[in-house]
């Protein structure tokens, strides 16, 4: 790449045809990843670790000598554990590969993500492996309602388990936009009162209530059109739950290890670890756990992460299918942060049943409501359900393997 194509300095935070057109040329380039998954294998402790992080003690994750007697025939990791698996797929980057993916074309843009979509083909059993490639296979400029023009930018994580046989799709967009755009959009005051011991008894109540479908199966017969979902609460959110939710989930973004481990990685990027106030470098994910620093970026608290909402929509829909029936698609789209002292309702209901190509869907919408009663996170699932005459087939991926799932991905956005 020569430096006539690279982003002009001077156009650092402005969102230029030329930036669009050097994320266009990335469009299915593998991107190696820049740390090693939390887990290289599925294992008990690994799944349950997870589950139990999201508030799911269900035993077809946690307990292997139930799950051994389920239609898996043994214990398979929840849905999106995959967050935390997948060995690097892509191959080394040649020369001009490295000069096509140095640097970022959207440096200094505000970004957020959009939505997360997530695709199931089989499960991750008890002793798999995975891979993983990540690529991005869509960049579309659109208008903001805010004002000023923004570029959504969509990137595959596509996984396969030991076999090498497709396991699922991560679909994720990711919104940049320039930074007068994301101000104006960022005129909410958080308002946050205490908790009357009324509203923590209904909470409680909340908890003590719930109930899985479990063993008993969920026929296709027996759903309707409106059936409500029951309910699940996610909160208070503490700086605990976050902590919690860490110990299954990874740290996903800053590297792994601490202290001299720590140390070697401070030096090769000092700037992925601020100062705090104490004067200390630490990781830029702190914003998560520490208030000061979201309020350094312009937040009026820490937040969680899209990937907890996305568990708790996938929580809701699992322990209403039971264990005989498959969560095929899930779509979520984030509209809010959710804060540290907020509460969660996570709710849903089927919208729609079909029979297509053999298959018994169940078409849900689900969502995230806080308890000022905005919707922090709207999404809808598919789950394919058992009849009286017949077990769930686990559905086919569009393609066998990665090379042509990248292919597939990449017409379905019209690049090509």
């Amino acid at each position: 790449m020569t430096s006539t194509e690279e982003t002009p300095a001077e156009a650092f935070g402005v969102l230029t045809e030329a930036a669009i057109e050097r994320s266009r040329r990335r469009l299915g380039v593998p991107l190696r990843q820049p740390n090693p998954p939390h887990n290289y294998e599925v294992t008990w402790d690994g799944s349950r670790h997870f589950a139990y992080g999201y508030g799911d003690d269900n035993p077809l994750y946690c307990d292997p000598e139930y799950a051994a007697g389920t239609r898996w025939g043994g214990l398979i990791a929840p849905p999106t554990f995959l967050y935390t698996m997948g060995e690097d797929a892509a191959p080394p980057p040649s020369p001009e590969t490295k000069a096509l993916l140095k640097g970022d074309p959207f440096a200094g843009l505000g970004s957020y993500q959009a939505a997360m979509e997530f695709e199931w083909w089989r499960p991750l059993a008890l002793g798999d492996r995975c891979r993983q490639l990540r690529t991005q296979v869509g960049v579309a400029p659109k208008e903001s309602r805010f004002g000023g023009r923004t570029v959504h930018v969509t990137h595959d994580f596509l996984y396969t388990n030991g076999a090498g046989e497709m396991t699922a799709l991560r679909r994720g967009t990711w919104v940049n936009a320039e930074r007068h755009s994301s101000k104006k959009r960022a005129k909410e005051e958080l308002v946050q009162e205490a908790y009357t011991d009324e509203q923590l008894s209904e909470v409680e109540a909340a908890y003590a209530a719930e109930s899985r479908r479990g063993a008993e199966p969920r026929y296709f017969e027996d759903v309707a059109v409106g059936d409500v979902l029951q309910q699940r609460a996610k909160g208070p959110l503490t700086t605990t739950d976050v902590v919690v939710w860490h110990l299954g989930w990874g740290m996903q973004l800053t590297p792994p290890g601490a202290f001299g481990i720590l140390a070697k990685v401070k030096r090769k990027a000092p700037g992925l670890f601020p100062r705090n106030v104490l004067n200390v470098p630490d990781t830029v994910q702190r914003l998560h756990w520490d208030p000061v620093r979201a309020q350094e970026l312009g937040l009026p608290n820490s937040y969680d992460y899209g990937g907890m909402r996305e568990t708790w929509l996938a929580h809701i829909v699992t322990d209403w299918m039971g264990d005989d029936a498959w969560l095929w698609k899930l779509r979520c789209e984030h509209r809010k942060f959710n804060y540290i002292g907020d509460l969660t309702w996570v709710r849903g209901e089927v919208v729609d049943k079909q029979v297509v190509d053999g298959r018994h869907e169940a078409h849900l919408a689900v969502r995230c409501e806080n308890q000022r009663g905005e919707v922090t996170t709207l999404g809808t699932a598919v789950v394919l359900l058992p009849t009286r005459e017949r077990a769930v087939e686990l559905p086919t991926p569009p393609a066998p393997d990665l090379d042509g799932m990248v292919a597939h991905e990449l017409e379905r956005f019209g690049v090509g």
